[in-house]
Order: structure tokens, then sequence, then C-alpha cells
């Protein structure tokens, strides 16, 4: 699921930082005779693979071998500043600075092949606490002995009902291990630096951008965020990793909320990213885009109200990568291929034909552009301290691999360099950059013109054309249809008879993956890039996807769900003046 979020959240694999190099503890050179030791990593890393090696060495051993030492410790930490400003309506609400660092204690007990994460116990693995700001190595030691042991009880409890119910259940279908056996990776990067932006500078550029806002009397609500943020995050292990990453990322955001007159709220988004405050477009590109929003809305608000429909469509590239990701994406995370409450949509798909023989799909969180656009699901490595790599996931519309965590699956044992999660979640396989390529490209207005000859050959009055899209959501358990919807924002009626397009409002669309899948008939000739946030059960990190247009033979939607509210029964300050 896509959504939009403006909380500081950690990276996980393009921030995702320390395994701990605790086997071999390089935590300091020998130099010269009589001379003090120079440290060669961070007095976080430090503390953190101290305290590690302490806690791994003594956990479960006391009391006479008595209780059950950990097979695996981990300890990650997200290091993050960020200045964030918000205006509304041309005023500034809130301009802000904010360092946090948080610290994940990751343990195992039992073994590889079992352990008290097993099933749904997995979130067992993780306990959270947040750490000194200030590198005091004695106060970071207590915080994550305090977190360790908190970990530790939490982890035996979990482990005893693993067993147990290992015991009463019946014999699971997919039976492999609950972790994989990976090398240990070390590579100490650059931290990143304080956040440095002219405060001043982005708060009047911000007051400025929503301010045009005000020239829109019908939108009822406005905001425009402005935030950047730095983040280092470190990892160590139990298995001899240590790793360090640092990751930067800029992003203006505005959102535009109206109310038709019949109570149905519209919703806008426009959303810029880059690496840092400087990568962000020219005012005068923004200020253009946030005009272009407004009078959208205006536009909708006057639009028809959809009926549903059942026929040919176009996805705008933009809108087929929000697709993808939703509808395909998720299905090809790898542990949606285990556990008795998975739907497994392409569990069984391996090596078959599950898209046209035109598209691939891979997923390469190594990619930090796409032509000149800033990717904000790169990594480098993900937060299970893997190196990010890219996968292959669909060649020539076969089937060949998923997104692999540690977490094993049948025929898939071991991790692609997929585990993400945020902040307090145990990672899974996510996606990162989701990229759609395709061997069958053609000029969209030839892409137009199969659409209506489409709609001519089903009898329809018109196709639908998806300008753009703002979110949705997969469903991939089987307690419930395997089905999906996504939320389009911008949708025309290209009619057959070629009078004008129409604007229309209120659409959902709907369907099932395998059949929406194989119904792309052609792809334009232009990749289209969308960048934004996704919620599941690791939490909310941040991904992208990239794709061209599409033509879709068959594409259902439905009526969104229309509120009863009234709009505004008091005219908002300035209306008359702004409608003359």
């Amino acid at each position: 699921m896509t959504e939009i979020s403006f909380a500081i959240v950690r990276r996980t694999a393009t921030k995702t930082a320390i395994r701990a190099a605790f086997a071999a503890l390089a935590l300091a050179l020998p130099v010269a005779a009589g001379a003090q030791q120079q440290q060669t990593t961070p007095v976080l890393l430090n503390a953190m693979t101290t305290e590690l090696n302490r806690a791994f060495t003594s956990l479960g051993k006391q009391e006479s071998g008595k209780q059950l030492p950990p097979y695996f410790l981990s300890y990650s930490v997200s290091d993050a500043g960020a200045v964030v400003i918000r205006a509304q309506a041309g005023a500034l609400v809130d301009s802000s600075t904010n360092h946090v660092r948080i610290a994940d204690v990751q343990l195992r007990i039992g073994d590889p092949k079992l352990d008290n994460t097993h099933g749904a116990h997995r979130a067992s693995a993780v306990t959270s606490t947040p750490l000194p700001l200030n590198d005091d190595r004695e106060a970071l030691a207590r915080s994550l002995w305090l977190a360790t042991n908190a970990g530790y009880g939490k982890a035996l409890d979990n482990y005893m009902r693993v067993k147990t119910e290992a015991e009463v259940h019946a014999k699971e279908e997919d039976s492999s291990p609950d972790f994989s056996q990976e090398a240990p990776q070390v590579s100490l990067g650059k931290p990143a630096p304080p956040v440095k932006v002219d405060r001043a500078a982005w708060e009047q550029r911000v007051r400025a951008l929503s301010r045009i806002f005000r020239d829109y009397p019908d939108v009822n609500l406005n905001m425009v965020i402005f935030s950047a943020q730095n983040e280092t995050d470190y990892y160590a292990s139990s298995e001899g990793s240590q790793v360090v990453t640092p990751h930067l990322q800029a992003r203006l955001v505005a959102i535009a909320v109206s109310r038709a007159d019949d109570g149905m709220d519209l919703f806008r988004a426009q959303t810029f990213e880059a690496e840092t405050a400087e990568g962000l477009p020219a005012q005068a590109e923004m200020e253009a885009a946030i005009r272009e929003l407004g009078t959208s809305l205006e536009a909708l608000r006057k639009a028809p109200v959809t009926e549903p429909f059942d026929g040919p469509a176009i996805l705008s590239g933009r809108a087929a990568a929000v697709f993808f990701h939703e509808v395909l994406g998720h299905r090809l995370e790898g542990q949606r291929q285990r556990g008795t409450e998975e739907g497994q949509t392409f569990t069984k798909e391996v090596g078959q034909a599950v898209l046209p023989s035109f598209l691939s799909v891979a997923d390469d969180p190594t990619l930090t552009t796409f032509g000149k656009t800033w990717l904000s699901g790169n990594y480098e490595y993900d937060d299970e301290g893997q190196k990010a790599r890219r996968v292959e996931l669909i060649q020539d519309g076969v089937l060949k691999n998923f997104l692999m965590s540690r977490l094993p699956i049948a025929s898939f044992s071991a991790s692609n360099g997929h585990g993400r999660a945020q902040t307090g979640k145990v990672p899974i396989g996510r996606q990162g950059n989701l990229i759609v390529t395709s061997t069958k490209m053609e000029p969209e207005n030839k892409l137009r013109k199969q659409l209506i000859e489409e709609a001519k050959k089903q009898g329809k009055p018109y196709g639908l054309y998806f300008e753009d899209i703002s979110s949705g959501f997969a469903v991939t358990q089987r307690s419930s249809p395997q089905a999906f919807q996504v939320i389009p924002l911008v949708v025309w009626r290209v009619y057959v008879d070629h009078r004008p397009d129409e604007l229309v409002r209120g659409v959902s669309i709907v369907g099932t993956p395998l059949a929406a899948m194989k119904s792309i008939v052609a792809t334009g000739d232009k990749y289209e890039v969308f960048n934004g946030e996704c919620g599941a059960e690791s939490g909310t990190i941040p991904v992208s996807a990239v794709a061209p247009a599409m033509l879709v033979s068959t594409m259902e939607t439905q009526k969104q769900a229309q509120g009863t509210a009234r709009p505004p029964i008091l005219p908002i300050p300035g209306a008359e003046a702004a409608k003359q």
C-alpha cells in the first residue's frame, strides 16, 4: 500500500546500517608502542559492538545453563536529523528541527530451522529503544543493555510458544527454516553530515507556494510541507557484520482537498523529491505544478460522477508504475509465498508466464536515478545488513524470482538484499525500485488510437485514460478475495466518436491480479517515475516504481464511496474577491 508520510522513518535498506563485524571486533588499530590506539569506527558503533559481544556471550548461560542462549543477536540504530517546514494558505504553521536515535535489538532463540519468530510470532524478534543523542559510551551501552534484556525475555517466551505449537499443529506445507545463513558484511561508510538548509529562505518559499491556494476558493484545505533528512544507519550482528550507511533525502509535498456539491471529497497531491534540498526544482516549476493542482481540483468538482465500467483503458506511465507496485509487486515479496494465511498468488508460477512476453520486471535498489529523476527507493544495504542487488523478477513475461529477506521459502533459501523495515519492525521482503520494461513500445498517439479501436470492438462508447493515481491496496491473504483496489485521482473518458475527452470523478480500479496483468496489450514509448512511501507489515518505507504507459484491454472500475457532508456553508474568507 502506498501512502504519503512526513514522519522521520528509517530508510531500511538504503539507510540501514551496521552489521557488527563483531567477530573481529576491529574497533581499533595498533599504533607505535606506548601511543594510544586510534579508533577506526564511530563511537556509536564501538558501543554497539562491545555491548553486543558481551550480551551474546553471556545471555542464557547463567544459572548453570538452565536458560537458552540466543543463536543470533543484532543491533540496528537509526541516527536521523531533519528540518521540517509546513505552511497553510500562505502562513507558516511549523518550522522545526529534529534529531532522533532509535535502536532495534533483534534476538533469536532456538536455531535457524525453528526459532522464536516462527509463524505468527515474527514480531517477537525486535525490541526498540531510544538512544542518547550524544556519544556517551556508557549511556549508550546501558540503553542497549536494557533493550536486550527485555528482548531476551520476549524471545524466550515466544520460543516456548513456538515449540508447543509445533507439537500440536499440522505439518506446514512449506517447512523452510526461519532464518537463512548469510556471509557477514563489512562496509563502514562515512556518516551523514548534519542537515544544512537555509531555513529562512525555505520558509519563504514554502509560504509562497501555499499562498497560491488562496486563488482557488474551492480548495477547503491545503498544506505545503518541506522536509530535509540526513540519516545514518548502523548495524552490528553476532555473525560478524558491520555496516554504516548514510542516506540523504529532501522532499516537498503540496496537498489540496476540496468537496463537490454532492458531498464527494476530492484530493490532489504533488510531490518533488531529491537527495538534497539543492536538487529540488526551481520555485517557478513548483509554482506552475501547484497552480495546475488547484485548477485540476476545481475542474474535478464540476465533473460528472463515473458509472461502473468494464472495458479498455490506458494507464499513464506514472499510473502504471503505481498499478504494478500494488497489483504485482506486493505479490512477489518472498514471505507472501509461505504460511497458511497467505494467498500465494504466484508461488507455483515460477517458470510460468504471468505477464505478456513483451514485459519484464526487475527491482534494483542500487539505482539512485532513472534518467534525470531521483529514486527514493534506493539503498546500499538492506535492514538485515545484506548488500542491495538487482533482482530479475520477471523476464519476457516469465516469473523467475521473488524479493527475499532472510526468511527462506521453498526453492529460495537465501536473501537477495530486499529485507526492509521501518524502525521497530522485523524486516521482510519489500520492494525498492520496481522497474517495468517493454519491448512493445509505441507512441502514445498510436496507443490512443488502439484504445478507441478496442472500445469500438467491445461495443463501448468510450475507453478510460488514467492520468494520475494516488494510492491503493492489495489483499494477499487467502482469508479474503485475492483482489486489489487502486484509487485514481484524474480520469478521462476517451469517446469513440471523437468528441472531446471528458473528465470524471469517483473512479476506483478493482480486479484480480492474474486477470489484470494478462490483459495488457501494448505500452507507450516513455517511462515515468513514481516516488512514494509504502506501508505493510514491516512498516512504512520509501519506494519507487518506473513504467511506461499501458493499454489494457479490460479494466474494471467501480464508484468510490461518496460522503454525505455538505460543502462548507460559510464561504471561505476572500472567496468573492478570488472569483472576480
